[in-house]
């Protein structure tokens, strides 16, 4: 019986911590988000775009998967415009960006 509920407990620790990890992740992005994007888009679950051309980032996921922007977020973003500068991020930031962006979309 002890065997069992250490085998339990060392499961529920496990999970707790990788959901911890997930949690902090998602605010990494966050705040990436917040330092880098939100001059010009909207990137919380509301509200308008600053920059009336930038999407919200709430509704990225209707043009193309999140995932899709790993590549674009390490390379630098370049767009047609010359208001959006470009910008590249380090592997870990992209990960705690794309988990972000993906918490923003709706649960399936």
């Amino acid at each position: 019986m002890i065997h069992i509920t250490r085998r339990w407990l060392l499961i529920t620790v496990t999970t707790s911590a990788m959901g911890s990890a997930q949690a902090a992740d998602i605010a990494a992005g966050r705040a990436l988000a917040q330092v880098n994007c939100a001059r010009c888009h909207a990137i919380g679950p509301d509200g308008e775009s600053p920059f009336a051309g930038a999407p919200a980032f709430r509704t990225l996921h209707e043009r193309y998967p999140v995932r899709s922007l790993e590549e674009a977020l390490s390379e630098g973003i370049i767009v047609g415009h010359s208001a959006m500068p470009q910008i590249a991020f380090e592997p870990m930031e992209i990960a705690d960006l794309v988990a972000y962006l993906e918490s923003l979309e709706p649960a399936q």
